[in-house]
Order: C-alpha cells, then sequence, then structure tokens
C-alpha cells in the first residue's frame, strides 16, 4: 500500500529554505509585535521617549505641564475645585485655533435667539481638551474646566440654544 492508503507517517523533506524561510521567520516578527502591543497598557508612553522633567521642553511652570501644539491627546488635568464639562460649539471651526490651555469666555445665544443676544456664561474658562476639531460629523467638543456654578448654567441651559467661545490672550 502506497500513497492516500498508506498509513506510514509522513516524513518531512527537511527544514524550510531561503524565501520560505524568511517568510515564517518575519510572520513569526509580525505576530510578536502584535502581541506587544495588544498587551502595553494604554498609560505606557511609546519606547525611546524620555518622561517630562524639568529640563523638558513640555514642562511647563507650577508643577503642571504645558501644553504642546503639535501633539494630539495633550489634555490638562482638571485643577481642583473646577468641574469638567464637554462643550459642543455652535461653530465647530472655532475648534481648529484653540488648544489645552488656552483661556475662552463661554457664551450662550438661547434657543431662537439672535448672534447679539449672547450672554456671558463663564469668563477665562480654562479648555482642558479639544476632541474632534476636523470632524464634520458633529462629535468634535471643547472641554472646558469651569467653577460648579457656571457648570451647573452651561449643563442647564435649554435645548436648542447654542454655545460660542471667545478666545483669551
Amino acid at each position: 500500500m502506497t500513497g492516500e492508503e498508506s498509513l506510514r507517517p509522513v516524513h518531512w523533506r527537511g527544514l524550510p529554505r531561503g524565501g520560505t524561510l524568511l517568510r515564517v521567520a518575519l510572520v513569526a516578527m509580525l505576530l510578536g509585535l502584535a502581541a506587544a502591543v495588544l498587551t502595553t497598557p494604554a498609560g505606557c508612553p511609546p519606547p525611546g521617549s524620555a518622561p517630562a522633567g524639568p529640563s523638558s521642553p513640555s514642562a511647563g511652570s507650577g508643577g503642571s505641564p504645558a501644553p504642546d501644539p503639535g501633539r494630539s491627546g495633550g489634555a490638562l488635568p482638571l485643577p481642583s475645585g473646577s468641574v469638567g464639562v464637554p462643550v459642543r460649539l455652535a461653530e465647530p471651526a472655532a475648534l481648529a485655533v484653540l488648544r489645552p490651555g488656552a483661556r475662552v469666555d463661554l457664551l450662550v445665544v438661547p434657543a431662537g435667539g439672535a448672534a447679539g443676544e449672547a450672554s456671558l456664561l463663564a469668563p477665562r474658562a480654562l479648555v482642558l481638551d479639544v476632541v474632534g476639531a476636523g470632524a464634520v460629523d458633529g462629535s468634535s467638543a471643547l472641554y472646558l474646566a469651569l467653577r460648579p456654578d457656571q457648570a451647573q448654567r452651561a449643563v442647564g441651559v435649554p435645548e436648542g440654544s447654542r454655545f460660542a467661545v471667545v478666545v483669551r490672550g
């Protein structure tokens, strides 16, 4: 009995050679890299990056890191005594000029009101983060640090009201 009907063990002809060996090695390396990436905790910095120290350009004064305009995800920590509030602006294009660390005046235009009827909700609010500045699907938001009373007024505005900001220097 020979061929398919045989119960003899199949013998391996030898180790893979040339291109096959290279492909096997690359697949093993990519699988190892994928496993390393998937098991890395979210808060870990990428390999080779140094932590921000006093001599680092991203270290600011007062013990909090200065915003880095070129870095995405550069959200600032919430200052003590403040409340973080997400705000969707009536004009999302304004998000393109805002960065974490900026100060803005938060204005609200009541539902059905004209732009001239805007009232000041929070002067000099700290921008904590800008999310989706280039998004066109309405998912963009501005995260502000507000005092608790300002936050309560901001989340309590009637439906249909619009938010706007004035960038402070």
